[in-house]
């Protein structure tokens, strides 16, 4: 992509539209950054020889600019960009920017649930393997603060969300993964067909040459095989596979034209739960897809232990295990945390509802947790769906500090307090990072009160 003389526009101010900001200033392209927000409302940093337009959006005309580049949190449909696009003027996304300046091979993942366990693993995968990785994406790294530093013998592999898969044009990752589909951020894409539409996106590029990783269990991410035309990997947690990757006995098998190979038994694997099998049996198909050798994905799985905020274990308090799943802002990511877990737990959950029905999560705590805390947003919405489903125990907290205070007293030894939210996070906090931040200080403090 030829920038040089270009005015561009940056939509977002967050984290993404700052990068992206940064990126292009120091080529010495005309760039603009803009947010709706106040910037008392920001969090901004250094950026020199970027022009900011805060507080309000400047008048949009293909005279005023050539390119309109938006964060993934401004919506598609917002006036702006529907203006934008009207006249003319291209409108992408992040991903898609950086897109245009990689020169290393790229493994992309998505999904509902799952994304950061997985795409962290990866980046495991590839260390063992010896190969120099980049890790980026929607896990916290802008991938365009970083694409320019790797090339064709390194390996990138980036987290991509629906939201930033709404404005690819270009994007074409060597290897695709879908882990699962079910619905989510149904507030923003209306339906469930039209997020699942977003998430097909990560392989309407795909060529032969490519790979598309999908999970069979899942019949929605299974009939995307139809929609790509790169190679496709099935894995699977519950079925023997002709082809693929999936668990027999308790080992992980990878099975191909030329043969099956054992990889590992699942019980060599660090992280807790089925669904981190399932994370697991993904890593294994995309690293297997390009050559990676059986003792390097043996070594990956064995070793990793997880990310922050994904069933982080962060302390113990008179033989109850505090554990921090911030990450979990669907019911179903709340729902894979409960069933990670043997014993009874006490699980504080909410926040805000992005378009989900808690139904099923109450049915699920009804039968593996103790003791229910509600806060934010939804909590009344959460305690009519848990008095619906014969949820015995329920409390509301204020704020996450009083749900603390209220899990510590609740907990019996031997118990899990879990803070799984099945909610966003933005009712209280910028971002679930610093939900669970919070909630580690907040377990640490406790720790240190009680000697």
């Amino acid at each position: 992509m030829d920038l040089k003389g270009k005015r561009v526009l940056v939509v977002g101010a967050a984290r993404s539209g700052q990068a992206v900001a940064r990126f292009l200033a120091a080529r010495e392209i005309q760039v603009t950054l803009t947010d709706a927000r106040r910037r008392s409302e920001l969090h901004l940093g250094e950026l020199a020889g970027v022009r900011l337009a805060l507080g309000a959006y400047p008048e949009i005309s293909p005279q005023s600019w050539d390119l309109v580049v938006v964060s993934p949190g401004v919506p598609f449909d917002a006036p702006l960009l529907v203006q934008a696009r009207e006249q003319g003027i291209p409108v992408i996304g992040e991903l898609e920017l950086a897109w245009c300046f990689t020169r290393a091979p790229v493994i992309a993942v998505t999904g509902t649930n799952g994304k950061t366990t997985t795409t962290a693993l990866l980046g495991e995968v590839f260390r063992q393997a010896g190969r120099r990785t980049l890790v980026a994406g929607n896990i916290g790294v802008p991938l365009i603060s970083e694409v320019e530093a790797y090339g064709p013998e390194d390996m990138i592999v980036v987290e991509v969300s629906s939201f930033q898969l709404e404005t690819v044009h270009d994007f074409r990752p060597l290897v695709a993964v879908i882990l699962n589909l079910t619905p989510d951020h149904l507030d923003r894409h209306g339906t469930m067909e039209a997020y699942v539409e977003a998430k097909a996106a990560i392989v309407a590029n795909q060529g032969p040459s490519d790979w598309t990783v999908l999970n069979h269990d899942d019949p929605v991410t299974a009939a995307l095989a139809s929609r790509t035309k790169g190679s496709v990997i099935f894995f699977s947690r519950q079925h023997k596979l002709e082809q693929g990757v999936f668990i027999q006995e308790g080992q992980i098998l990878a099975r191909g034209a030329a043969g099956e190979t054992l990889v590992c038994g699942t019980d060599s694997l660090a992280l807790p739960g089925t669904h981190n099998q399932e994370n697991a049996l993904a890593a294994v198909a995309a690293g297997w897809a390009v050559g990676v050798d059986t003792a390097a994905l043996a070594r990956a799985l064995a070793g990793f232990r997880g990310v922050p905020h994904r069933l982080e274990a962060v302390g113990q308090i008179d033989g109850v295990s505090y554990v921090n799943d911030s990450k979990a802002t669907n019911p179903e990511a709340a729902c894979r945390a409960l069933e990670a877990y043997a014993e009874p737990i006490v699980l504080i959950a909410g926040g805000r509802n992005k378009g989900n029905d808690f139904n099923i999560l109450m049915e699920r705590t009804r039968e593996k947790a103790r003791v229910l805390i509600v806060l934010g947003e939804c909590a009344d919405e959460m305690m009519r769906a848990a008095d619906l489903a014969g949820v015995a125990h329920v409390l509301q907290a204020a704020d996450l500090a009083e749900a603390v205070g209220l899990a510590r007293n609740a907990a019996l030894p031997g118990e899990v307090v879990l803070l799984s939210p099945a909610c966003a996070s933005w009712d209280m906090f910028e971002s679930y990072e610093e939900r669970g931040d919070l909630f580690r200080r907040l377990v640490q403090e406790l720790a240190r009160e009680a000697g």
